[in-house]
Order: structure tokens, then sequence, then C-alpha cells
């Protein structure tokens, strides 16, 4: 079994990294801010997470095997459609919705990736890349859905107008349709434009800490950024499509769950 810490040297770094932590809950008991429980919680579960997927993709990349490279992507794809979906609550099936949006955003851009020869499908690539694919889409997707079904429910009266002036259902939403892919789109763009300037991502940064060339960094940068435009455009359009969908019956009428 691999060594948990590169010595002792590696275990002095975690916990005086932990101090960032504690910092964090001794500003939220001064300011009242009731946060201390929660930054605990979630730095013990983030600490046993990352080490347990530590030793699964010990195993993995050793035996790599395809199957069970699908099976931790599907996992992966599991989980972030139960967590998107979640934030969903105005949206009739919003999990489902999740779950499809980011399944089928991030299989195309996984399956681009693999077919144009820019990673082998092998598990040290496609589980890395493939973790943040799935975690753009996830993010994307929450906001595709929160956006356009709180519009749905904000401005149901002028969609409703449109409607009895003839228009479908396409055109009775299309500008909540369009605001929305643009507000979800926005952060990945700004991110893509500011890349080098503002930060060092955390894929370039990555490689320079394990001693990689700044200019080989750059070269996994590029791809992971417009990896990431990719994924965020695929599932955003398909979030955005199956959410409305869930808005309006075949006879373009909204439906009745949005009168609730």
């Amino acid at each position: 079994m691999p060594e948990l810490f590169a010595g002792l040297e590696g275990i002095d770094r975690v916990l005086m990294s932990i101090a960032f932590v504690v910092i964090a809950a001794a500003i939220s008991r001064w300011q009242h801010s009731d946060l201390e429980k929660d930054l605990a919680v979630a730095a013990l579960r983030s600490f046993i997470q990352l080490i347990a997927i530590g030793y699964v993709l010990e195993l993995v990349f050793e035996m790599d095997v395809p199957l069970f490279t699908i099976a931790i992507l599907l996992v992966m794809i599991t989980i972030g459609g139960r967590t998107s979906g979640a934030r969903a609550k105005k949206t009739p099936n919003g999990v489902m919705v999740a779950f499809l949006a980011i399944g089928i955003g991030s299989g195309l851009t996984i399956a681009l990736l693999v077919a144009l020869g820019v990673f082998q499908f092998v598990p040290k690539d496609i589980i890395p890349i493939g973790g943040m694919i799935v975690g753009t889409s996830m993010t994307t997707a929450t906001l595709v859905i929160t956006r356009l079904s709180s519009d749905f429910y904000d401005q149901r009266d002028l969609i409703e107008s449109k409607l009895a002036l003839g228009a479908t259902s396409r055109q009775a939403s299309l500008t909540q349709f369009q605001r929305t892919i643009v507000s979800a789109m926005t952060p990945i763009v700004d991110t893509t434009k500011t890349v080098g300037l503002i930060k060092l991502p955390g894929a370039m940064t990555g490689m320079i800490l394990a001693g990689a060339s700044p200019l080989e960094a750059v070269q996994l940068q590029i791809i992971v950024m417009y990896m990431l435009v990719g994924a965020a455009t695929f599932t955003g359009l398909i979030a955005a499509w199956l959410t409305y969908r869930q808005f309006f019956s075949p006879a373009h009428q909204l439906v009745l769950e949005l009168r609730r």
C-alpha cells in the first residue's frame, strides 16, 4: 500500500495547512457567524474523502481496467446530478434534468477529447480530467436550472401574455432562455479571458509544483480551459432545453406545477 504522506515533511505541511481552517473558525466565532461547526465538518469530510479517493485511484491506475474508469465517472456524474438537482426545488423532475444535463454534457466532452486524440482512454488521464469536466458541468447545470426556473416563476405573466397572443412556448420563453445561457456562461468566459493574468489555475500550478516546466504546464492548462468551455457550453444548452421542457405542455401551455 502506498505511503499516505511523503514522510514527516508531508505530514507537517498538511498539519500546518489546518491553521487556515482554525483561523477561519476563530474569525467566525469572533463575528458570531456560527460557521465553526460547518467548517470543522467540511474540513474533516474533505480530508477523509480525499484520502479515500487517493487509495481508490491508486488501485484503479494500477489495474487499468476501462470498466472501472467508466464506473468512477458514473459515480461522479450521479453525485453531481444529485447535488445540482437538490438546488432545483422549483423545477419539476429537477434531479433527472440535472443528471441528464451533466451526464450528456460531460460524456460529449470526454468523447470528443478521446476521439480527437487529446487524451487516451486510460485511468490516469480520463479520471482527473473527467472530475474537472463533471465539476464544471455541475456548476453550469445548477446555474441554468435555478436561473431559468426562477425566471419562469417571476415572469409568468409576461410569458402567458405572449402565449395568449399566439406565440409558441419556445418564442414566449426565448428571452429567458437566452439570458440564462449568457448568465451561466459568463463565469467560465471571464475566467478564460483572464487566465494567467489574475491567477495561475489549478492544473498549471499543480504541474509546476510537481516539477514540470512552466511551458509544459501552460500547454496542459490551455487544453483544460478549452475543454471546460466546451463542457459548460454542452451542459448549459442541454440543461436549459430540458428545464424549459418541464414547464410547458405539448399544447404550449404553462404546466400546473408553475402555478402552485
